[in-house]
């Protein structure tokens, strides 16, 4: 697998898995394979609340090409959520902020089937993630 695969290649990957089970493990993988946030960058400025599970999404902004992109890394105390922040991070990060707040990443979930597969704190969970970077996209931009 991939360390990071793009946003595309992880729904190839979906397509291929004809199990949720399979399709559950592959995202719990991929947030094996993120990096995880040293202990100074788990504090309450990065803390997402309206998560189940602890979730922190730590930003960067950087101005490429006369505009700001959004970068990010994320960590979870729950394996799955880990894997939510790294389809995340495939989906988003880098991208111009203004993109990202004009984005529903929801909406790219459903295409993964997630949004039906997730219990109703993850879902919730995930929506404070994506409310969390809009935001931070919205103040960038």
């Amino acid at each position: 697998m991939a360390t990071n695969p793009s946003f595309a290649e992880i729904e190839e990957t979906f397509e291929l898995l004809d199990d949720w089970e399979d399709r559950y493990r592959y995202v719990i993988d991929l947030g094996k394979d993120l990096p995880g946030l040293p202990e100074a960058q788990r504090s309450a400025l990065t803390k997402v609340d309206g998560c189940a599970s602890q979730v922190w999404i730590a930003p960067e902004i950087r101005e490429e090409q006369g505009a700001a992109h959004l970068y990010f890394e994320g960590d979870s105390d729950a394996h799955i959520v880990r894997g939510l922040i790294a389809v995340l991070r495939a989906l988003l990060s880098g991208r111009p902020a203004s993109e990202i707040a004009a984005s529903d990443p929801l909406a790219e979930f459903r295409k993964l089937g997630l949004d039906s597969h997730l219990s109703q704190q993850r879902s919730n969970g995930l929506r404070a993630m994506i409310e969390r970077l809009k935001s931070l996209a919205a103040q960038a931009a």
